[in-house]
Order: structure tokens, then sequence, then C-alpha cells
């Protein structure tokens, strides 16, 4: 068996000395352990060299393309075909496709063969000789930035650094447009103070200012392109009572100067725009969808490349731009915030306050898998984040709508709210709360207190029921046991009567204390 590996030098065929080791996968590293071991396994019968980066590059290329290079293929003519009834192994199941197809040669790619090629990338410089490591090392890396710049230059459109730099630029335009408006709205406004209230929008008052001129000149000029009928007549009835002050034509022309300058910057900030959101559809499609092309690009410049942004969590993806309030929320124990730059997206703007952090989050997980797919997929279609975006609305419309449910049939009458009827309760005045002053006299009242105590009846003595049963036991007991059982009542009887004389003259005592009480209120009144 003949093995094929391919390195940043040149390509190396290596005749395979013992292949029933092959066949013990797991303990194959151990063959290679050392370089005496690893020469008993394989041993190096062709090494064809690159003559600089240029071919190194090319044949690299070819091999991540899946195709036959023309070094590789000279190669395989030279050493290989005289040896065509002996077995290829490759590391490439689709190279060896290819191989096959165009040279006629059967080629092996399995688990084992992986190992092997690993064994003998381990054992590299003691196998290939007449190569130094330095040399080696050189052509690696040489390969390898060759390589990168080549994939760069392959697909320019998916360079993220110029929506990072858009981005900027656009937030800088934004800016310095709105100090040069309010500048000029200033500037202005002392000559002809009242124009500022007519014409809000900041484009359109730069136009007319650069129109215009003098206030004076408003009678005769047309504004008509600029301003509608209505604005334009406002606008010179203004200009006939205006309260400014009277300017010189140098100071016209330094106005209409910077008139100029907001005008030119707002036309390219528009041209700028129209570009970002181009080269956010070409880039990163599904994310455009989810969040919109102003979001999205903020989201990768807040990362710094879109790579960085996939390599994010949801949960980093939904407070991105909030990483102050994070930290001052966790270092005062602090509810943490909901959301960041994603906040400014069309479906967290749209729902109620209640329900925005409930959006923003689900928003966030989306988006994480939209960011992924654009960065890392290799389709550049936006069909991923349409459905996505679809499913978030329908989320959206039943977070919206919870609570209201659909009723068909007899529940619909019974679901109807009464009609509103308004019932006044007419209330009688009480008079009785006016006075403090008791209705009835205390003497009434502590007549009426005797004659509740007459009327209480007297408890009668209750008296032993098992009286009978008593009588049967002493015939039958002894004399002595009937003696103690006859005096236990008496005693009983006793203690009952000295209770009731005892409470009637506690009863008799308070009737006389109240008269006395009575008598003396009596006389001082």
């Amino acid at each position: 068996m003949l093995v094929l590996f391919e390195t940043a030098a040149g390509y190396a065929i290596f005749k395979v000395l013992n292949e029933s080791k092959l066949q013990q996968v797991d303990c194959l590293y151990k063959e290679f352990e050392t370089p005496e071991k690893a020469n008993k396994i394989v041993k190096l019968k062709h090494f064809e060299k690159f003559q600089d980066t240029t071919e190194a590059l090319a044949a690299a290329t070819a091999l991540v393309e899946g195709k036959l290079g023309k070094s590789l293929k000279k190669v395989l003519k030279k050493v290989v075909a005289k040896e065509a009834h002996e077995q290829l192994a490759i590391s490439d199941a689709k190279l060896g496709g290819v191989i096959k197809e165009k040279l006629d040669l059967s080629c092996v790619h399995s688990p084992a063969v992986a190992e092997l090629m690993r064994c003998i990338r381990g054992q590299m410089e003691s196998l290939i000789t007449g190569l130094p490591p330095r040399e080696m090392s050189a052509m690696s890396l040489g390969l390898a930035h060759s390589l990168s710049r080549y994939k760069l230059k392959f697909s320019p459109d998916k360079v993220d650094t110029m929506i990072v730099q858009a981005i900027s630029l656009l937030d800088d335009l934004d800016k310095e447009l709105n100090n040069y408006i309010m500048r000029c709205r200033e500037w202005y406004g002392w000559h002809f103070p009242e124009l500022g209230k007519v014409i809000t929008d900041n484009l359109a008052y730069c136009k007319s200012v650069r129109k215009i001129g003098d206030r004076t000149n408003v009678a005769g000029s047309d504004l008509s392109d600029i301003l509608p009928e209505e604005i334009e007549v406002e606008v010179k009835l203004a200009a006939e009572i205006s309260m400014g002050t009277e300017v010189s034509e140098e100071d016209i022309g330094n106005i209409r100067h910077l008139c100029d300058q907001v005008v030119e910057i707002s036309e390219y900030r528009a041209q700028l725009y129209d570009y970002l959101k181009n080269r956010m559809m070409a880039i990163a499609p599904n994310l455009t969808v989810m969040v919109g092309e102003l979001v999205g690009a903020r989201l990768i410049s807040h990362a710094g490349s879109l790579l960085n942004l996939a390599k994010h969590p949801a949960s980093t993806v939904q407070i991105l731009g909030a990483e102050k309030a994070l930290f001052r929320a966790l270092k005062t124990r602090k509810d943490t915030p909901k959301y960041g730059l994603i906040y400014h997206a069309s479906l967290v703007g749209q729902t109620t306050a209640k329900n925005k952090g409930k959006i923003s989050r689900m928003l966030a997980a989306k988006a994480a898998l939209a960011i992924r797919y654009d960065a890392l997929g290799e389709d550049t279609n936006a069909e991923m984040g349409a459905e996505n975006r679809a499913k978030l609305e329908a989320r959206l419309r039943q977070l919206e709508d919870k609570g209201i449910r659909r009723i068909s049939g007899t529940g619909k009458a019974m679901a109807k709210a009464d009609k509103y009827q308004h019932k006044s309760e007419v209330r009688i005045y009480d008079p009785s709360g006016d006075s403090t002053i008791p209705s009835t006299s205390k003497k009434r009242k502590f007549e009426e207190v005797e004659e509740e105590d007459a009327t209480e009846p007297t408890t009668p003595a209750v008296k032993p029921k098992k009286a009978k049963q008593e009588l049967a036991i002493e015939e039958e007991e002894q004399a002595e046991t009937s003696a103690a059982a006859e005096e236990t009542p008496k005693k009983k009887k006793k203690k009952k009567k000295d209770k009731k004389v005892v409470a009637v003259t506690e009863t008799t005592e308070k009737k006389k204390k109240k008269k006395k009480k009575v008598k003396e209120e009596q006389e001082e009144d």
C-alpha cells in the first residue's frame, strides 16, 4: 500500500512495510513513538518539493476544492503509475474519487488511514529526509498567509470590515448634520426667525434658506419645488411682518454656504445608507431580515466582526450595548437590563412595555441562530430569517391577545356585559345620633333593673338522682355502709344552702350601693 501525504513543502509518497499493523487502529500510535519504530512501518519512496509559494498555494487551493492539481498529477503519474496494482491511501475521499476517475488508480480512505496520517505527521521530520525543520516551518507560515489572502480576495462580499466602517461613518454624519442644522437655524433665525416655526423639516429649511437668501426676496422666489402650497403662502406672509434684524450680503453668503454643506452631507448620508443596506443583505441576510440593517450593523460593529458575533450566546446578543448598565446592576445587586442594541429592532418597538423583555429574549435567541447561519453557512438566502420572523410575529400576537378568548354560539350572549343603569338610593336622615343626652331617666333605669332582678327565677336545689338506687343498695349492704351513705347527701344539701345565702347577700349589697349612687346623683342635680 502507498500513502499520499501532503505537506506545506511538497508531496510525499510513503510505502507501508507492515500492513498488518494498520488493522490495530487503537494501538497504531505506539508504533510511531520513536523514529526507529516509525521507519519499520513506513518508508519514504518519493518527495516532490514545491518550487515556490505560488506553486504551494495553487496545490493547496486545489486540495481544498477537491480538485487534482498539475503538480499532484505529475507525481502520481511518475511514481504511482509504476505500481498500479497497489492501493493508494489518501486523506480526502473526494480527492480519491477524482484520482480514480482521471488516473484509474484504486484509492483507500478509512479510519485506519486517517490514524496513519496522524502518526506520520507526528514523525514527519524524521521520516522525510533532506528537509530541515526551519525551512519546513517557514514554508508552512508562508503558505498560511498566502492562503488567507487568497480566500479574502476570493470572497470580497464576506468582508464585514466595510460594514463596521460604514455604520461608524453613518453615526458620525448624523452627529455632524445635527450640529450644522442647529447652527444654520440659529444663525438665519436672527434675520428671519418666523421661518423656523413654519418649516419643521431640516433639509427643506436649508434648501429654502439657500434659495431665498434675504427675506425681502421671498415674495419673488418660487418655493413650490421644495414646499407645499399652504406652507409657501405662510412663509410669504411671515416674511412681510418679520421681526428679524437686517444682515449684510456677506453674512447671507456664509449662511448659504453652510446650507450647501448640509444638503451635500444629507445626500451622501442617503447614498451611504443604501450602500450599507446592500452590503448587509450580502453578508448577513438572515440577521438583516430579523432585526433590520441598522441594528444588525451596530451589533456586528460592537462585536468587532460577524464571526466574533457568531461566537456570542443569545443572552449576550440580547444585552449587547448595555454593558455599563449590566455591571452597575451586578455591583448594586439590582435587576439586570433586559435589552441593549436589540431594543431598536422593529419587533421590540411595536410591543407593549409589559412584553418587551419577553420579545427581546426570543428575538435574541433567533437572531443568534441567524448570525451563525450567516457567518458559517454557505447559502446566501434569507429564508431562515423570514421563517423565524414569522414565528416571532405569531408569538407576539399571541402575547398581545392573551386573555381574550374567542366565544362561539350561545357563549357570546353570556359574555356580553349588561347595560349599565344608574340607581339612585334616597336615604332618610336619622336624627337619633344628634343628641348625646340619654332619652330615659336614671330613675327609670334603676326601677327596671329592680324589676328584672325580681323576675329572675331562683334556681332550685338539685336533688340527687341516685336516691332510689342507693336505697336498693342499702338493703343489701351492711348497716355501716348505709349510715355513711345517708350522711353524704345531707352534707351536700348544707353546702348548697350556704352558697345560696352568700349569693343573696351579695345581690342585696349591690342594690344598696346602686341606691346610694342614685341618691347622690339626684342631690347633685
